[in-house]
């Protein structure tokens, strides 16, 4: 396997993972992170962790094919079920999956974390309940970033438990960082959504049996996407 093989989201990711670190790759899929970043020698051991069988499987293989497996332990289980006490983890990726996904994970395996990892996180939508979930239990918010990769905007949120933290409505939507940042696949992003929602605000305008509470949320994403990029 070479370096290149990661697909630009992924490579995003790796760049976000403490050197050195031991890191638990939960949803690993093939375990193309752990394993790129264990030739580059970024990393010292991973964990990939896996639900599904067949994807548990195309792990093994891969991690077998680089003769990896005296450093990547594979496992099914299901999300930080697969991190053990001696691991030692200190980065944790969550990739590929929705943001509400993401965030029961973390919540139901909250006796798997000990306060000191990294969180690099890689939700497909859902980076609003994401963000109020890291705030609600201590985690700051050391990095974002918005990329497009075969039409899909991609979100990396990485966080770390820093002790009470608070965030605005509108940053836990848009992403504080992402606010002062102003990249411009973010305003690209948020370009292409407001026409979108604009688009449905019309069409709940002409619908007879929308419920008002719907309409004035939809209303008040399209201001606030408005003044964001005005």
């Amino acid at each position: 396997m070479k370096q290149q093989t990661l697909s630009m989201r992924l490579a995003r990711v790796a760049a976000q993972v403490p050197a050195g670190a031991c890191l638990a790759d939960i949803g690993s899929d093939h375990a193309y992170l752990p394993v790129a970043l264990l030739l580059r020698g970024s990393i010292t051991a991973a964990v990939a962790g896996e639900v599904a069988l067949t994807p548990y499987q195309a792990a093994l293989r891969t991690v077998r094919d680089n003769g990896l497996e005296q450093q990547v332990s594979v496992r099914l289980a299901d999300g930080l079920a697969a991190i053990e006490p001696q691991d030692r983890i200190s980065a944790i990726s969550l990739c590929g999956m929705g943001g509400e996904t993401i965030r029961d994970l973390l919540d139901s395996g909250q006796a798997r974390l000990s306060g000191q990892e990294r969180l690099i996180l890689q939700p497909n939508g859902g980076e609003q309940p994401l963000r109020q979930w890291l705030m609600d239990n201590g985690y700051r918010i050391l990095w974002e970033e918005v990329l497009r990769e075969n039409r899909f905007d991609y979100e990396i949120i990485v966080a770390e438990r820093s002790g009470p933290v608070s965030y605005s409505a509108r940053e836990l939507y848009f992403g504080p960082l992402q606010m002062q940042l102003r990249s411009p696949a973010f305003l690209a992003k948020w370009q292409r959504l407001l026409h979108l929602k604009q688009r449905t605000l019309e069409r709940f305008s002409r619908a007879q049996a929308v419920p008002e509470e719907k309409v004035q949320d939809m209303a008040r994403q399209v201001r606030w996407i408005s003044e964001l990029l005005a």
